[in-house]
């Protein structure tokens, strides 16, 4: 697997927030913003490592390319008329980007949102709560069950002592790699906790967090796991 900076990845993953209060404020559709963020970190892993060397400011190359998928959905939208729908890299819907951003007109976006942000909250809470308890209970088959079969995972690996590696995808291998960071463990308990404003995950043994973990939903499904285990970005979740 080719190694990335931990370091780098772990300042990523702070930029998640942003990049969906772009995507929400374009749709107002949290699902459709989930899927636009995970759509872009999937766009910078398909660069080269000498492509990511040599983007000076992460923030400002993902804060283009998400907008500019936003403009993708849009235009597709628009052009089929069908419903929103996040191409992916490759895809014929997908384009090349580079061309300046703009502020779409919001003409057409309130038959795409999926219901008040409290009811979207509300909905993301509970997915969430169905993923915190499959990881109390090492319930493997839990886990993947709340998983969508496309799902990921994105650790910062651990750190500037632990390499970064590419994302794992697919509902089996994800529900594996958490399971083995549990269980690699002993003694961790599972707490939900507001991450970014949404419900997510804090990991502790002994009171002090091992792991923070936030996560994208869609419908009644995580699609993408984003574990942060940089001991210095954990301080603040230590438990008094």
């Amino acid at each position: 697997m080719t190694e990335v900076n931990a370091g780098t990845l772990a300042e990523m993953l702070d930029e998640r927030q942003h990049l969906l209060e772009i995507a929400l404020w374009m749709f107002g559709s949290a699902e459709t913003a989930d899927r636009i963020v995970q759509e872009t970190y999937r766009r910078w892993y398909t660069l080269g490592d000498e492509e990511r060397s040599g983007i000076a400011v992460p923030r400002a190359w993902l804060t283009r390319v998400a907008g500019g998928i936003c403009l993708e959905v849009l235009a597709a939208a628009a052009s089929a008329h069908t419903p929103l729908d996040v191409p992916q890299r490759g895809s014929a819907a997908a384009p090349a980007l580079g061309g300046p951003m703009r502020r779409p007109e919001p003409v057409g976006l309130t038959g795409h949102r999926a219901g008040s942000r409290p009811a979207m909250l509300a909905r993301h809470d509970r997915v969430a709560r169905r993923f915190a308890t499959a990881c109390e209970t090492g319930d493997t088959a839990a886990l993947k069950a709340v998983l969508a079969a496309e799902a990921m995972v994105v650790s910062d690996g651990g750190g500037k002592l632990r390499a970064a590696v590419r994302p794992t995808c697919g509902a089996d291998a994800v529900a594996r790699f958490v399971t083995a960071l549990l269980t690699g463990q002993p003694g961790t308990e599972v707490a939900v906790a507001s991450v970014n404003g949404r419900t997510g995950l804090a990991l502790r043994r002994a009171g002090q967090a091992v792991a923070v973990v936030s996560l994208s939903v869609a419908g009644t499904r995580v699609t993408a796991v984003w574990i942060v285990l940089n001991p210095d970005k954990l301080k603040r979740w230590h438990r008094p």
